[in-house]
């Protein structure tokens, strides 16, 4: 199992989300983490947020990996998304963001969160990878897709 595979859970992959920003999608993770986790939505949402103010998360061929320390968060947890439509995310391709990988870590993180990100940035940096993520309908099989992948060494 990969790094992704251990902080991604089935109910922590969202198909087809219909969001027309930023954040409404940053929104949609706050609430899901604030249910499956306990920790605060506002919580979720403004350490993204704040992290997004900094510089866009946006990796370029409609992809992007908002990430963010949340206080209360005992160990990293993951959020897959794929929206309906894509979205402006000031991408440095200009590109609109369809494929998310939202990362949350703990106030005090290790470097565990950038062995992830790295890992995060492997997955969608193949074309047959993002095609894959779009292609395919069932939740469990892009959990499964995601949690087994296997990235270069």
């Amino acid at each position: 199992m990969n790094l992704i595979g251990k902080i991604l859970t089935p109910d922590h992959v969202l198909l087809d989300l219909d969001v027309s920003s930023k954040k409404r999608v940053f929104e949609q993770v706050g609430l899901l983490v604030e249910n499956t986790r306990g920790i605060a939505r506002s919580e979720i949402f403004d350490s993204l947020f704040s992290r997004e103010k900094l510089g866009s998360t946006g990796l370029g061929q409609g992809v992007a990996i908002p990430h963010g320390r949340a206080r209360g968060l005992k160990e990293a947890t993951g959020v897959f998304i794929r929206l309906k439509a894509p979205i402006p995310f000031d991408a440095p391709d200009g590109k609109p963001v369809q494929c998310l990988f939202v990362l949350l870590v703990p106030e005090h993180a290790t470097d565990l969160h950038l062995q992830v990100l790295s890992e995060l940035a492997q997955l969608f940096s193949s074309r047959q990878m993002r095609e894959q993520m779009l292609s395919i309908r069932m939740r469990d099989e892009l959990y499964q897709l995601l949690s087994e992948w296997t990235p270069n060494a």
